[in-house]
């Protein structure tokens, strides 16, 4: 028990400073995911501390089931609307894009690297998606106000290309090992696709249907975010076990269950936000204990070259090919190809062939590393910067003409809609569902043990719980400054 608790002491002492650090980095504009990358960095094997660390198995298996929760976030968050505005755009991206992509970041390792052409595809399609965790964090952190279309098909894209990439990964390394024939990779493609559609699909409708019939409130929010994550993971551990795509699986299933059991998936949220960032801190301080940056220090001259590759030419031209024909504008293609955020999902990738004791797959690791970093560091320090220099960032929604600002203090039934008091006040709408009431956003947002005085300060108005009976809030006082508009 007394390595346990060292080991307690160890990891909590480590989480604790990383997120604190975390939070300071991003006044300074660092993408929160680097610090921790930089922690595992730190008490690895060529940091301060020295902690050797090469379990690759276990890294990979810690790594798919965090990826699997944050997909699983990304997709409870999806509200329909975006799913609607962004589908297309984002599927030709998750598809033809990755295809490009790592067609191009291959050739260049071809050349560079001294690698054949399956070896350069290879890496290609272990850099070639986006990560989920990295853009849903850094659009969020930036707060830049982006067009539906724009910011649905990057967060739909950053879902729907694991599963791709996950499949190229596959092939190529099927086809170092077994030389296998295009007809196997036809088939495994349609595994992969068929098995991971149907089974999120499916599981989506089963337990959206429970949902919807189970006695739960939003005060249950921890329960149902326990349910969600609990059967999100039994489908993807039974895709797995058929060969399909698991990433594919959950992604779709938390779409699906925030599509078709919206009360319960926005009850739930808050818990399953804490839930990806213990999985993202998770992920990223393993991945940082593995490498080894003496390793990638030796073939700095080729991971560079592959690095620009990727982010100035072959992100940028497959982004601008695909959606050339779907009418976004210059400034838009231009911004969604900057936006090519890399994150745990190379390094995850980039584990698979050091499992199957593929030639170069060290170098590959270690390449896929320096990519996400100098990714985090490039693109994610410069997105807000990018998006106004493009001019793609929307200005704040302005109040028609014939209303005016207004102070004062009020009180409002708890039980009216969210959608209708912030459209009344002219406040915008935070992402929940189009029925939920005040009641249910502030217990939502609120400490479980909630009292007469708490409150939540939102763009100019403090909403205060007025009232309380029986432990449910009735009533909610509501201060407007000076900037709040109402009607006239």
């Amino acid at each position: 028990m007394h390595t346990l608790y060292i080991l307690m002491l160890c990891a909590g002492v480590l989480v604790f400073i990383s997120l604190l650090a975390g939070v300071l980095s991003t006044r300074l504009g660092v993408p929160f995911l680097i610090v921790f990358l930089g922690a595992g960095m730190f008490v690895g094997v060529d940091g301060p501390i020295g902690l050797p660390f090469d379990n690759v198995q276990l890294a990979a298996w810690v790594g798919n089931a965090c990826l699997a929760v944050i997909l699983l976030e990304g997709g409870i968050s999806t509200r329909v609307r975006t799913f609607r505005a962004g589908f297309k755009p984002a599927l030709v991206l998750a598809t033809v894009g990755v295809l490009l992509t790592a067609a191009m970041v291959g050739a260049v390792a071809m050349v560079v690297m001294h690698v054949d052409w399956r070896g350069g595809l290879l890496l290609g399609a272990i850099v070639g998606s986006t990560d989920a965790a990295a853009v849903f964090t850094m659009l969020r952190q930036t707060g830049v106000r982006l067009a539906e279309r724009v910011s649905a098909t990057l967060e739909l894209e950053s879902g729907l290309n694991d599963p791709m990439a996950v499949f190229l990964v596959l092939a190529l390394i099927a086809s170092v090992k077994s030389n296998a024939t295009v007809a196997d990779l036809a088939l495994l493609l349609l595994r992969q696709v068929g098995f991971g559609a149907a089974i999120g699909w499916a599981g989506a409708w089963a337990v959206g249907a429970l949902l919807r019939r189970l006695p739960l409130e939003v005060e249950h929010g921890a329960v149902l975010s326990l349910i969600i994550v609990s059967a999100g993971m039994i489908l993807f551990a039974l895709c797995g076990l058929v060969e399909g795509s698991g990433f594919l699986a959950i992604y779709l299933f938390g779409l699906g269950v925030r599509a078709r059991a919206e009360s319960a998936a926005h009850a739930a949220s808050s818990a399953l936000d804490g839930f990806a960032w213990a999985a993202q801190a998770t992920m990223f301080l393993l991945l940082g204990l593995l490498v080894s940056p003496h390793d990638m220090l030796a073939s700095i001259g080729p991971t560079l070259a592959v690095a620009a590759a990727l982010i100035f030419v072959a992100r940028p031209v497959a982004v601008w090919l695909c959606l050339l024909p779907l009418r976004f504008a210059p400034a838009q293609r231009a911004f969604i190809g900057w936006v090519g955020l890399r994150g745990a999902v190379p390094i995850v990738l980039a584990l698979f062939p050091l499992i199957e004791k593929l030639p170069d797959s060290y170098r590959f690791f270690n390449v896929a590393f320096a990519v996400v970093l100098a990714s985090l560091l490039l693109q994610g320090t410069t997105l807000g910067w990018v998006a106004r220099r493009l001019g793609v960032v929307l200005p704040p929604e302005q109040p028609p003409p014939d209303q005016r600002a207004v102070q004062g203090r009020l009180t409002i039934d708890a039980d009216l809609p969210v959608a209708d008091v912030f459209a009344f006040f002219q406040l915008p709408l935070p992402p929940i569902g189009a029925r939920a009431t005040l009641r249910e956003w502030l217990t939502d947002n609120l400490a479980r043990d909630h009292a007469e005085g708490d409150g939540i300060d939102w763009h100019g108005a403090h909403f205060r719980v007025s009232r309380l009976h029986n432990g449910r809030i009735v009533r909610v006082g509501l201060a407007l400054a000076a900037r709040a508009p109402v009607l006239a």
